[in-house]
């Protein structure tokens, strides 16, 4: 017998855009620089991705000044 769904148990899916919430002090520099509008502050004023259709190009990583955003580039993207 073929089980599909036991040969996934190893894979893993991350979010494209991972936001520290200790760290994030609610700047809204990553919301305005986001070419995509996937960044939002929730009620906390905590960024967050509102939705994965993130590109890849890193302005809010890079403009971050607490470094509380991280852009996860896959593998066969880099």
């Amino acid at each position: 017998m073929n089980n599909f769904s036991s040969n996934m148990i190893g894979q893993r899916v991350e979010a494209g855009v991972i936001i520290d919430k200790d760290k994030c002090i609610g700047c809204d520099i990553c919301v305005q620089v986001c070419p995509m509008g996937i960044l939002a502050l929730d009620e906390n004023k905590k960024a967050y991705m509102k939705y994965d259709e993130c590109w890849y190009c890193t302005p809010c990583e890079v403009d971050c000044p607490v470094d509380a955003v991280k852009v996860n580039i896959p593998y066969l993207v880099r």
